[in-house]
């Protein structure tokens, strides 16, 4: 099928799989804020209760061999490939029928339909380990950390795309490769993914929590959902290929928590906090792994000047701030209306864009 240009339809209309999560829904409000997108088709499992502008809604599960993905991307100028899944972390299969099957139908789909750029979602936890005081860039291998389903995956699918470049090379491919990322709105999609219901938001309040732990490698890059929605926008709608490495200033350590926390610092070696967390999973107390945790502790500290240089992206928002904001959504249990974002707190109402 031939490819068609943003400028051969005048105002874009753009696609976007997996857009009622942490960073979808902040990729759907900076999109319909933009004059040059005209139309916005927003892909979920679940339809959620939001009326976004220029957005029509559309159930979809990828990883089903049901989905039709190619009628959903005819026409469109561009896809922004979201969709995601961190649980079930003890059911391997799942999450790799969604992010790695899911994927490849998802590419499969845009060659198929003649969409001619794709902005995919990867990550920093697919580069492989790398150091904590030398930033690097884009170049760095990304195959990942073998112990954790995430960045297995998030390599793999990195594999899958240069397969995809070499055989579809009118296709322009960009792929994003931010830090972990942030919204008050997230807060308890990413408690409910990560710490799990036995750990209370209230335990976050400043003052509250004693100590925090200060572990080898325990360095890394945040930055706030709108500033990688920002990202995301300047890709569809600016002609750039490759790869782009997303974060804000500071690189946060266990410092800085302690700062927004109020807590004391204390050094702890990376054994025993594994350990423990090990001892909480096999307990079906908490949802994240271990191998999480230590890729975590492996991730490398990423240069973002190639965004700053090629998209004239810049972050809004510093790690400080997007963490604090984090915090006070964790302690409000905030969330939005999406099935992803549901929350039992209240306050997004009054949001800009809910």
């Amino acid at each position: 099928m031939t490819s068609r240009t943003p400028q051969d339809a005048g105002p874009s209309r753009v696609v976007v799989v997996g857009a009622t999560g942490n960073v979808g829904t902040a990729v759907v409000r900076s999109l319909g804020e933009d004059p040059a997108i005209g139309s916005i088709v927003g892909i979920a499992r679940r339809e959620p209760l939001w009326d976004a502008p220029k957005t029509a809604w559309v159930s979809a599960d990828i990883g089903a061999d049901q989905a039709d993905l190619v009628g959903h991307f005819a026409g469109a100028d561009a896809v922004v490939h979201l969709a995601w899944r961190f649980q079930p972390a003890r059911d391997p299969a799942t999450t790799w029928r969604t992010n790695v099957t899911g994927s490849l139908a998802v590419f499969d789909a845009v060659a198929a339909a003649g969409v001619p750029a794709l902005v995919y979602a990867s990550s920093v936890g697919a580069y492989s380990p790398g150091p904590k005081d030398l930033a690097v860039d884009e170049s760095w291998p990304t195959h990942g950390w073998p112990e954790a389903a995430y960045p297995r995956e998030k390599a793999y699918v990195e594999r899958v795309l240069d397969t995809f470049e070499l055989r579809h090379p009118g296709v322009r491919v960009v792929r994003m490769r931010p830090g972990f990322i942030f919204q008050r709105a997230a807060a308890s999609e990413q408690r409910r993914l990560f710490a799990g219901p036995l750990v209370p938001g209230r335990l976050v309040r400043p003052g509250l929590v004693p100590v925090v732990p200060d572990l080898p490698g325990l360095r890394f890059q945040v930055l706030h959902a709108d500033d990688a929605a920002e990202a995301y926008r300047l890709a569809v709608t600016r002609p750039v290929r490759g790869a782009f490495n997303l974060a804000a200033d500071p690189v946060v350590d266990a410092r800085l928590l302690a700062e927004l926390l109020r807590a004391r610092v204390v050094r702890l070696p990376a054994a025993a906090a594994t350990a423990a967390l090990t001892a909480l999973w096999r307990l079906h107390a908490v949802p994240a792994t271990p191998g999480l945790l230590r890729t975590v502790l492996r991730l490398p500290v990423m240069d973002t000047g190639r965004a700053a240089e090629e998209l004239g992206w810049r972050p809004r928002y510093s790690a400080r701030e997007a963490l604090a904001e984090l915090l006070r959504g964790l302690r409000e249990e905030a969330g939005a209306p999406t099935p992803p974002l549901r929350g039992r707190g209240r306050g997004w109402e009054a949001m800009p864009g809910w």
